[in-house]
């Protein structure tokens, strides 16, 4: 006997999320097969998998699917109440249009302060607040990633080892600098991501640029100013005979900067001086019941505590826009959410494709039928509170509070990005699972279900799929999830990725032309 046609082990349960939905999710861990009736008479006409829809009522072809209280789609043939909806029988309806929004119309009013809330970070000349003590060596060109990557094994195993206050030394690779458009209007994104990519807080304000000599992108281009002369080295200068010397010269500026930073010391800081980054990746149908909902819920005390929070990804947002705009802070602030919204929908539609192309065969697998349901889901990450700022892609963080920052929904590409704009910490929810990792910034991982946070018991650093049965509330694992940040920033808890080494390349988002 399949699971699906086995009887369940254990009583039938779905989530409704809200009363006017005519979907519902099934909760058991096999699914549930055809014949399964619930205690109010609903009867499964399919075995219907885990995480995927179950129709509540009779919805005719053309009809509204709605879930959120939200249209998710239209019905494609006459669908039955006890039938399975995935993406066969859903029909993806068009985008919210950007000239009919609700502009800030309904900003929440300024949340209670939370105090008394500190971590244990490393304060730096600028005033922001590493979580980590990292030696970050950027690159001009991807001409010289090879060199890098070899000048990194040796400077790991010679010149770290005596520098115990540091945590790390990272190489800043990309696949940029020459053989590009560099002076064109776009090409400001790759350009400004690798410049703030250089001062990201977890550096410590010690960053050393090496370039080829000949690339379009200078290596000066990327330091602040007063920095470019000593923080620099080029490969091709006549002063290096032979490569042994290009790598003993990387190791004698990496070793000055070392001693410096070796001298730093973690002091007691307010939960305020947290920038962090949220995104999701490996979505599935729990991802907005549990996961992102619970950081949504973190997200507003992390605002109340006075922090600033980014949440991401275009084509994660685009479907539910009008959902945002009404809580931006200004009119001003949902104007920018709109331009980064027609930006992106120009950017997709020059590519031939639309907001469609981002659900994958996992989102699917795992019960999104569309971009529309993986969006309301994905807009939970953000809570409630007020939208105070919106950023282009790879722009620098100003301000505090609630921040979107406009990314491609890439993991990697979002990553880096939110990386650029400040991120000392990152929070990534998966509901199929995902290795994913940064050596800059600490990643903590956070499971829509528990078989996965059982299954990969030690890659997954925090289970929210209690909140699917019952066993614990979204402010539950909102506040779990707040203090086990409040411990990774001070170095009390490792998380998994950083364990185990997995950290994924730096990816540029890299909208101008390459020649």
């Amino acid at each position: 006997m399949n699971v699906q046609s086995k009887a369940p082990h254990e009583p039938p349960r779905r989530i409704q999320v809200a009363p006017g939905d005519n979907v519902a999710i099934i909760v058991n861990s096999l699914g549930l097969p055809a014949g399964t009736e619930f205690s109010d008479g609903l009867v499964l006409n399919h075995f219907v998998p885990q995480g995927h829809k179950v129709a509540l009522a009779d919805i005719a072809d053309g009809r509204d699917i709605i879930r959120y209280n939200e249209v998710i789609g239209t019905a494609k043939g006459d669908i039955r109440r006890g039938d399975w909806i995935n993406e066969d029988n859903v029909v993806m309806g068009t985008a919210p249009p950007l000239d009919q929004l609700e502009m800030a119309t309904r900003p929440p009013p300024k949340p209670e302060p939370l105090t008394g809330y500190t971590f244990e970070g490393y304060r730096n000349a600028d005033g922001t607040v590493g979580t980590k003590n990292i030696l970050a060596v950027s690159t001009s060109v991807q001409c010289v990633s090879g060199t890098m990557e070899f000048a990194l094994q040796r400077i790991k195993a010679e010149l770290l080892p005596k520098y115990l206050n540091v945590d790390d030394v990272v190489v800043l690779t990309h696949a940029y600098g020459c053989g590009v458009a560099i002076n064109a209007p776009q090409a400001i994104v790759p350009i400004r991501t690798l410049q703030n990519l250089a001062q990201n807080p977890n550096f410590g304000g010690e960053v050393l640029v090496v370039g080829l000599g000949c690339e379009k992108l200078v290596p000066e281009r990327l330091l602040p100013a007063g920095q470019e002369n000593n923080n620099t080295l080029r490969m091709q200068d006549e002063a290096f005979v032979g490569f042994g010397a290009m790598i003993d010269g990387i190791m004698s500026m990496v070793e000055d900067r070392l001693k410096i930073l070796n001298k730093r010391q973690r002091e007691t800081v307010p939960a305020a001086e947290l920038i962090v980054g949220m995104q999701c990746g490996g979505s599935d149908a729990f991802s907005g019941l549990t996961a992102n909902p619970a950081l949504g819920f973190c997200a507003d005390l992390l605002v109340r505590a006075g922090a600033t929070v980014m949440f991401s990804e275009v084509t994660e947002v685009r479907d539910a826009i009008h959902l945002l705009t009404p809580r931006a802070a200004t009119k001003e602030v949902a104007d920018a959410l709109v331009r980064e919204m027609k930006w992106y929908d120009s950017y997709l539609e020059q590519g031939g494709v639309d907001r469609g192309a981002n659900t994958t065969p996992g989102n699917k697998k795992g019960g999104l039928s569309n971009v529309i349901e993986k969006s309301l889901g994905s807009v939970a990450k953000s809570g409630t509170s007020a939208i105070n700022a919106v950023l282009a892609p790879g722009e620098k963080v100003r301000q505090r509070g609630l921040v979107f920052a406009a990314t491609p929904a890439s993991d990697f590409v979002c990553g880096t990005l939110q990386m650029a704009s400040g991120m000392n910490l990152h929070v990534f929810t998966t509901g199929r699972g995902t290795p994913y990792g940064l050596a800059a910034v600490p990643v903590i991982k956070v499971a829509t279900r528990t078989e996965l946070a059982k299954r990969w018991n030690d890659l997954i650093d925090l289970d929210a799929g209690p909140i699917a049965t019952g066993e614990k509330t979204i402010e539950q694992v909102g506040w779990e999830l707040f203090q086990l940040m409040l411990d990774v920033a001070s170095g009390r808890k490792k998380v998994w990725a950083d364990h185990w080494g997995l950290h994924n390349d730096l990816t540029l988002f890299n909208p101008a032309p390459v020649t």
